[in-house]
């Protein structure tokens, strides 16, 4: 699994011109499911997810993580995380968990990460989604796991 994660000040998704999920500051996740993730995996993203230090203490230092920081997480299934980009100038989504795959460990995922952490939210899986937020720094890591 896949996480391209971006601190924010705030984020939000729509879906037909309806909200369907918002944080203020916190992280956004954008969460790509491959060919051979389980469980074990998005376990391992989602303490990723809530452990890594990207927010500043008092110092300004990265040192705080987002339950240290008190912030929101909003996860959004994005595919194309998973795409191979190595040769040509068309992306491949042969390494992409099918949608059914995709969409049950995307699920397992947002349901362990809103029994962790009260702050979560969600887009909607398989949607057209816009996704609007206000980058914090800019700061953008991608985790794996």
């Amino acid at each position: 699994m896949r996480a391209l994660i971006q601190r924010v000040r705030r984020a939000s998704v729509e879906v037909d011109g309806h909200t369907v999920g918002a944080i203020d500051s916190g992280l956004l996740a954008l969460i790509g499911v491959e060919k051979g993730d389980d469980e074990a995996r998005a376990d391992k993203l989602l303490h990723k997810l809530l452990h890594y230090r990207v927010f500043g203490d008092a110092e300004g230092k990265m040192n705080l993580n987002l339950q240290q920081a008190e912030g929101g997480l909003l996860l959004v299934s994005q595919f194309t995380l998973a795409a191979d980009t190595h040769k040509g100038l068309r992306p491949s989504f042969s390494s992409a968990a099918p949608p059914a795959e995709g969409e049950r460990l995307f699920t397992y995922l947002l349901t362990r990460a809103q029994a962790s952490w009260p702050r979560v939210a969600c887009g909607e899986f398989g949607a057209d989604m816009q996704v609007s937020l206000i980058n914090d720094g800019p700061v953008t890591f991608l985790l794996e796991s």
